[in-house]
C-alpha cells in the first residue's frame, strides 16, 4: 500500500512538471534563437566544451610525458642488467 501510494504521488508530481509548456522545449527549440536564455545556453555549451578540452590536453601531456620518460629511462640502462662474473 505504501509504495503503491510513492508511485502515485511521484506520478503526480511528474505529470504536474511536464504540463508546463515551458518544460516542453528550450528557447531554441521554440524558435526563439535569439532570446537570452539561448544565448546563455550557448555560453555554457562553449564553457563545458573548454573544460573537457582542458582535461583532455592534460591526461595527452601526462601520457606524452611518461612515453618520454620512460623512453630516456630505457636508453639510459644497459641492455644486459645482469652482472657478469
Amino acid at each position: 500500500m505504501r509504495k503503491t501510494l510513492k508511485m502515485l504521488a511521484a506520478a503526480s508530481v511528474t505529470a504536474v512538471a511536464l504540463r508546463a509548456p515551458s518544460a516542453l522545449a528550450c528557447a531554441a527549440c521554440f524558435g526563439k534563437s535569439d532570446s537570452p536564455l539561448a544565448e546563455g545556453m550557448n555560453w555554457g555549451i562553449f564553457a563545458l566544451l573548454g573544460f573537457i578540452g582542458v582535461v583532455l590536453s592534460g591526461f595527452a601531456g601526462v601520457g606524452i610525458y611518461f612515453a618520454k620518460r620512460s623512453a630516456a629511462i630505457a636508453a639510459a640502462t644497459p641492455a644486459d642488467p645482469t652482472p657478469k662474473a
